[in-house]
């Protein structure tokens, strides 16, 4: 049992996992432009355990002194979902407000799976949970970086898993013998899994009798044979530190990850074939991964405000009241988010020794940054100014006739340095304007789940009835 070093992580991903990117096969993720950027950035997570300044809130030890990373912690109560809300915090805020995500998302599937193979056990006399134990004792003993693949290709939406002209529109058990099963099919939208050592599969939505064989969840090594990913190209010009000093250092691969007879040993296999809980499973993975999500967000929110305030000082608006509100309304977003994300873990509810956060209060702060996303993004960008995508380029600033013409001619406050004001112009243009800011916004409405998921969710969970008897008794109807 030892924590991984950032370099004993980079060299463990020289395994010969199938991966391609924009039509050609990667053979070796380390080495390659953008990939090896993903790699760099999700190292964070490795370098923080070494820090002296980080490592008292990345790494925990266990009953006999032995430390692990406080990812694979399994919350107990209020102040473990804290302080893993704000390990997420600041990891994220490490990464240039791009969360590291190698971790948090295997994790949040390890706490489900212990929770609803705890339930099988006790209620169908399964042995999930000893399985489930083993491999997140493997997890954690090798502090290896876990994907999640949940979301199905879905093919026809109006169509059930088991309606659809194609079987493999949803990952399905194909096969099973002694040894294992075997699985085929496809998922969308694997967050970090070319640099992940273990893809956990499970199912996206709720399962009915005839569907058996969808209702399945596994853990596969990310070089399983059959196992293929399609990295998404999406985001990948080239850029450089003046103009990108986000996503120039800093990136997250997403893949279509295609299953083609992939074999899984029984010990590895966690759900196969109980319809009933494959609902149950997918959404309580989502609930603890919304926790994460917010927690992620909130670095992203702060640079609105930080952003806002000091590029009004730079271009000498600070004082005007349009500018001021927009500033208030930025702060206000940005603290129901923290409040909200806080109030969830403080009113947790614990099952079988595990806290989860509240459902109804983590929902609505995800529903509240989801819907607010955009309409924030618009106060930044209205208190920047039109400079955000008309700016000069690093090859302008650094051509010494054109500088000098660039420092006279785009000043602000004469307070500032012409420079300063530009680096926070593209600074704010990567956040709002930029592919980087398309693939934020795009995020803020469908990762962990849909708006209307939100909706449903906090209408499900919200005590409701206490409020219908009041308006009874106030309209003396008995």
């Amino acid at each position: 049992m030892a924590l991984m070093t950032a370099d004993e992580y980079k060299s463990s991903l020289k395994d010969g996992r199938t991966v391609y990117y924009r039509g050609e096969k990667v053979d070796d993720v380390t080495n390659h432009p953008i990939i090896s950027i993903a790699i760099e950035h999700a190292s964070i997570d490795y370098n923080m355990a070494e820090s002296e300044e980080y490592r008292d809130i990345a790494v925990v030890k266990d009953e006999n002194g032995n430390e692990y990373s406080r990812y694979y912690q399994i919350p107990r109560n209020k102040n473990d979902l804290l302080l893993r809300s704000s390990l997420i915090e600041k990891s994220t805020a490490l990464g240039g407000t791009l969360v590291v995500l190698i971790k948090e998302i295997g994790s949040d599937a390890l706490f489900a799976l212990h929770l609803i193979a705890s339930h099988m056990d006790k209620e169908n006399g399964t042995e999930y949970l000893s399985r489930i134990k083993n491999f997140y004792q493997e997890c954690r003993d090798k502090d290896l970086a876990i994907s999640v693949a949940q979301t199905d290709v879905k093919g026809d939406r109006d169509k059930s898993p088991g309606e659809q002209e194609d079987p493999d529109l949803y990952v399905r058990v194909v096969d099973q013998d002694s040894s294992g099963i075997t699985i085929r099919g496809a998922k969308i939208h694997t967050s970090v899994s070319t640099n992940a050592h273990e893809i956990i599969v499970l199912p996206t939505r709720n399962m009915k009798k005839g569907e058996e064989k969808y209702a399945v969840a596994c853990a596969v090594p990310a070089n399983s044979p059959g196992l293929t990913m399609i990295a998404s190209g999406y985001g990948s010009r080239e850029g450089n530190e003046f103009e990108n000093p986000i996503s120039s250092q800093h990136k997250m691969m997403e893949t279509l990850t295609i299953f083609e007879d992939v074999k899984v040993p029984w010990e590895r296999v966690f759900l196969n074939g109980e319809v009933e809980m494959a609902g149950p499973l997918a959404k309580l993975f989502v609930e603890f991964h919304r926790f994460t999500a917010v927690s992620y967000k909130l670095p992203l929110v702060d640079l609105f405000v930080g952003a806002s305030h000091l590029i009004a000082e730079y271009n000498g608006t600070i004082n005007k009241s349009h500018i001021r509100d927009k500033i208030a309304k930025l702060i206000t977003y940005a603290q129901i988010c923290r409040g909200m994300t806080r109030e969830a873990a403080q009113e947790c509810k614990i099952i079988d020794e595990i806290a989860i956060p509240n459902a109804e209060l983590i929902n609505i702060a995800k529903l509240h940054f989801a819907t607010g996303y955009h309409e924030a993004i618009s106060w930044v960008q209205d208190i920047a100014g039109g400079l955000l995508v008309t700016g000069p380029s690093e090859e302008d600033v650094q051509n010494d006739k054109l500088n000098l013409l660039i420092n006279k001619y785009l000043k602000g406050s004469p307070k500032v340095k012409t420079l300063n004001r530009l680096s926070l112009m593209n600074l704010i243009a990567e956040i709002t304007s930029t592919d980087f800011a398309g693939y934020q916004a795009v995020l803020a409405i469908h990762a962990e789940g849909s708006i209307e998921a939100e909706k449903m969710t906090i209408i499900k969970e919200h005590a409701i009835e206490k409020s219908i008897e009041y308006a009874k008794w106030l309209a003396k109807i008995k």
